[in-house]
């Protein structure tokens, strides 16, 4: 796992935690609406990117 991956999968957890208390927190449903859908981005997004690093992890080397 590259440093790369730390980095951002950090930055993916604080940003979701984040929404999540935003979320938990707003009262407006407009506002709420907004950080939901953000939210779903957010999780959709990591999930991507761990699948895509998950692949390329699962190659075989050549031999």
């Amino acid at each position: 796992m590259g440093p790369w991956v730390l980095i951002n999968e950090g930055w993916y957890y604080e940003h979701i935690e984040e929404l999540r208390a935003e979320l938990a927190s707003s009262i407006d449903a407009g506002e709420r609406q907004q950080i939901a859908a953000e939210l779903e981005r957010a999780v959709a997004q990591r999930q991507q990117e761990e699948a895509a690093f998950d692949a390329l992890i699962s190659v075989e080397p050549p031999h």
